[in-house]
């Protein structure tokens, strides 16, 4: 099963996943998508005036193509992955935990001293693929907090079911949630 939508000018058909036995979600992946990539932040910089912030973070892994090619559209010289795991390259990390529906169990987000030095006191913008119950999102809220930065904006190509009337929150489509037949969740 597939749901066939319209991101960024670009129609793709997301596979539907089983989360629960009663939720299912339709994958959005930009992974191996370079066009997709392009297009979605190219419109995700749309949604935010370049001078309302002075960096961008975003959760380890798949919005590491979208957090990217913004840097390269924006002409950003320096972006943030908060990271699922400490690094060796990671000078005293510093941590918070994260729940996600696509991640099993509690995980964390870490960065590395070096990284939050330069958030302190600078505006931080949040970027997510797909936002849905928010919990990454309020990770790296967190980390900007803990790093002593403050939140800019937050961004995401998709809102996905409840997190569409979210008022604190700019993204490109909504996405529904779907039941185990294929249909979308009321």
């Amino acid at each position: 099963m597939t749901y066939s939508m319209t991101v960024a000018g670009l129609r793709r058909d997301l596979p539907i996943c089983k989360v629960t036995d009663d939720l299912y979600i339709g994958a959005f992946i930009c992974f191996g998508d370079a066009e997709l990539t392009v297009a979605c932040a190219r419109d995700l910089l749309k949604l935010v005036p370049a001078d309302s912030y002075d960096y961008m973070l975003t959760a380890e892994a798949k919005s590491i193509p979208l957090i990217h090619e913004m840097a390269r559209q924006s002409g950003a010289e320096k972006y943030f992955i908060a990271r699922k795991g400490p690094k060796a390259y990671m000078p005293d990390p510093i941590h918070v935990e994260d729940t996600s529906i696509t991640t099993a169990g509690t995980q964390r987000l870490y960065l590395g001293r070096d990284d939050a030095d330069l958030i302190r006191g600078k505006r931080i913008l949040l970027m997510d693929d797909v936002i849905s119950t928010g919990g990454s999102l309020h990770a790296m809220e967190e980390l900007v907090a803990l790093a002593g930065g403050t939140v800019a904006g937050r961004v995401a190509v998709l809102a996905e079911g409840a997190a569409a009337d979210r008022t604190d929150i700019r993204f490109l489509e909504k996405l529904p949630l779907f039941n185990a037949d294929g249909t979308v969740k009321e």
